[in-house]
Order: structure tokens, then C-alpha cells, then sequence
């Protein structure tokens, strides 16, 4: 395998595939699977009910199916999202994502969300799955907050600590919502306050949220960052076949980069 070729197989082994925006059909799943598939990404991130499916589609691949907890304001209850986590299990995810309750975190009860993360994470160990922990940082008023929830996952000994869900909007004072997501700065925050977990393994960092290109891609891949959740992954994988050009899928370099996240339906 050329340096290229090892390149462009790291890039895509970034990227956990989004199927989760609300408005996805079961046949938009599938084409979605199948883009996974094209590109050998690392996983896809599909809606609970559609585990099963994507387990089936990607069969005999190396793409893993991960699904959400909690999705996506983390306000179930405790049982519930280990109920819900031991059923994805069941069906087949190997990969757990999980939204923390956003209130309990702002209210400073971290005996709640500590409890949460290792119950949630205790389902994921008996069931073979790993567990991504999902801030949403757009709600964090400050970095402390950020930095407290790194350190309850390192001590619990999540695998990954992840920025957000992609549906994390914010209503200004204008009345209007906005959205930032993943951002260098919480991006390095995260980075430099995970540690290593009980068990010696170190807790990785998911970028979640915006990263639409290549380029932004090789940004946080560069700052230490191991995961990238996106739906523009046929983008990012056509630009990257693009730029380093050896052994691309019949079809890469056709279609033009997504731009929004309307267009790419998810993060």
C-alpha cells in the first residue's frame, strides 16, 4: 500500500457516517449504508430503529453500525437509556452514542451524570459495544463545564468524549437559532483534559458538528482528534481521492462538494 493509499484509508476510518437527521426514509438509510460501504468508513451512525437494517447492509464489511442514546436532548431517564442502549446491542451496533442529560450537567449534579455515563457505559461493556459520550457544547456557558465532563469520562473510562449531536441549536436573542458544533478551541479543550481510563486505555475525541470539507477534516485529524462524525462523507472522500488520486471507487470525483447542512441532512 502506497503512502496515498494509507492516507486516504486513515481519512476514512475518521468518519462515522450521519444517518440521523428526522426526515431520512428507510430507503435513504440504505443509500446511505451503501455510501459507507463505497468509502470504508470507520462506522455508520444510524437512527435506533434502523440498526438492524445497516447490520444486515454491511455484512462482510469492515464498516461498524453505532447508533444514538438519549437522541438528541438527552433528557431520558437513566433506565431508559439503558434500556435503549442494551437494544441497539442486541441488534447488532457495536458502537454507542450517547447524550448526557444537558440539565443535570448545567445544574452541577455530577453525581447524576456521572452515575449515567458508567451505568450506560457498564451496558456497553456486557454487551461488547464501545461508548461515545455527547456533550453538546453549544449549551456549555463555560469551558469548565467542558473540562468537569472529560475528567467524569476519563475516571468512568469512556472510550470517546464527542462534541455534539449535529441538532444542538441555540436560540439568540434575536430570536433566531443558530449552530456551531465542533470548534478548534473546544476541540483542543477536550483533547487536553481526557486522560487515561481505569482499565490504561486513553479517551479518544470526537469532532461532531460543521466539518463539511476535507480540509477541516485533516484540521482536527492534525490536532489529535480520532473521530469525525459527518454526513458530507462523500465529499470529503471524492476531494481526498481528488487530492491524493490513487485506487478511487468507480464514481468518486462526480458529485459536488455539500455545503449546508440541510443539503448533507445531519452533521
Amino acid at each position: 500500500m502506497t503512502d496515498n493509499q494509507t492516507l486516504i484509508r486513515d481519512i476514512a476510518k475518521m468518519i462515522d457516517h450521519s444517518l440521523l437527521h428526522p426526515t431520512m426514509t428507510d430507503a435513504e438509510l440504505r443509500d446511505g449504508c451503501e455510501v459507507a460501504k463505497k468509502y470504508n468508513v470507520a462506522s455508520v451512525c444510524i437512527k435506533p430503529y434502523a440498526v438492524p437494517m445497516a447490520v444486515e447492509l454491511l455484512a462482510g464489511t469492515d464498516v461498524l453500525v453505532g447508533t444514538v442514546i438519549g437522541f438528541p436532548a438527552g433528557n431520558s431517564t437513566t433506565t431508559i437509556k439503558v434500556a435503549e442502549t442494551i437494544q441497539a446491542c442486541k441488534d447488532g451496533a457495536t458502537e454507542i452514542d450517547m447524550v448526557i442529560n444537558i440539565g443535570k450537567a448545567l445544574g452541577e449534579d455530577w453525581t447524576y451524570v456521572t452515575n449515567e455515563i458508567r451505568v450506560i457505559h457498564e451496558a456497553c461493556k456486557l454487551h461488547g459495544a464501545i461508548l461515545k459520550v455527547i456533550f453538546e457544547n453549544d449549551f456549555m456557558p463555560e469551558d469548565r463545564y467542558i473540562i468537569k465532563l472529560c475528567q467524569i469520562c476519563t475516571e468512568v473510562g469512556a472510550e470517546f468524549v464527542k462534541t455534539s449531536t449535529g441538532y444542538g441549536f441555540v436560540k439568540g436573542s434575536d430570536g433566531k437559532y443558530s449552530y456551531e458544533g465542533a470548534t478548534l478551541p473546544h476541540l483542543r479543550l477536550m483533547l487536553d483534559h481526557v486522560g487515561t481510563g481505569p482499565t490504561g486505555g486513553a479517551v479518544q475525541v470526537k469532532a461532531a458538528g460543521g466539518i463539511r470539507t476535507l480540509d477541516g477534516l485533516l484540521a482536527v485529524k492534525e490536532m489529535g482528534v480520532t473521530r469525525l462524525g459527518a454526513s458530507a462523507t462523500a465529499a470529503i472522500m471524492e476531494d481526498a481521492y481528488r487530492r491524493f488520486g490513487e485506487g478511487s471507487p468507480d464514481g468518486v470525483g462526480t458529485s459536488p462538494p455539500q455545503t449546508s447542512i440541510e443539503e448533507g441532512k445531519g452533521y
